[in-house]
């Protein structure tokens, strides 16, 4: 399965021992949809290809602003005004040729999310909660893994929902949350790191996830802390009136 090339490529995580050559063809022959090109989705994206995961695909629907550079680092100045998912595609090609990057620009909708999503595994680095929730119901639906992750300013969050084992994201959130929030670059680079740990830990089988965990960075205090989460039984998406899947 695996060339010379890709050998050498990966051997330094070839040689940790839950990893192996065994868990490098696996990475090789998985696939993982990522919600964003932004700033949580230039972090995730970037470690996922180095790390090999064979086919990624890229689901965003913007343009590169000038804005977005002090965090969207798969981006820079000559990006500005091109689409995300090609300036993204671009990098990350760059970076691992022996991965395949499928784009789609696209907003996500809830007239497209099952298309769109099908049956990857999905990496939630979008910016608004409505996006989120579709996200989660597709999830929950497809029973596929949801890696969830957000920021404000220096601050942090990820948890990994598993659809009729865990909470999901309707349990988390109630209300609304502001449509355009401050941040920090590093911010995103750290919980998207994280995030990619997770879907590297999940299609390898190995460690523990974050399920039902709430994992929380402050970066002003550089503390973690974490938050045990609950499934609420009324919760319109997972609970017992819901549409999704029960344990």
């Amino acid at each position: 399965m695996l060339s010379r090339r890709e050998l050498a490529r990966y051997e330094r995580q070839i040689l940790i021992p839950e990893w192996t050559k065994t868990g490098q063809e696996k990475l090789k022959k998985s696939k993982v949809l990522v919600a964003g090109a932004g700033g949580l989705g230039s972090a995730i994206l970037t470690y996922l290809a180095v790390a090999g995961v064979g086919r990624i695909r890229i689901v965003d629907g913007d343009k590169v602003e000038l804005s977005n550079l002090n965090r969207q680092v798969l981006h820079s100045d000559k990006d500005v005004g091109r689409d995300k998912v090609d300036s993204a595609k671009e990098k990350l090609e760059v970076l691992n040729p022996d991965i395949s990057v499928e784009t789609i620009k696209a907003t996500i909708t809830e007239g497209n999310v099952f298309e769109l999503v099908e049956d990857y595994p999905i990496v939630d680095a979008m910016d608004n909660l409505p996006t989120r929730f579709l996200l989660n119901r597709a999830a929950l639906r497809s029973h596929l893994p949801l890696f969830h992750g957000a920021v404000y300013g220096f601050e942090g969050r990820v948890t990994t929902i598993i659809p009729g084992k865990t909470s999901c994201l309707r349990c988390l959130y109630q209300g609304v949350l502001p449509g355009k929030v401050p941040v920090v670059g590093v911010t995103p680079a750290i919980i998207g790191c994280i995030q990619a740990t997770e879907v590297i830990k999940y299609l390898l089988g190995i460690g523990e996830l974050l399920t039902d965990r709430l994992l929380l960075y402050d970066g002003l205090t550089m503390r973690f802390s974490e938050v045990k989460l609950r499934r609420d039984p009324n919760c319109p998406e997972c609970g017992k009136d819901g549409n999704s899947p029960q344990e």
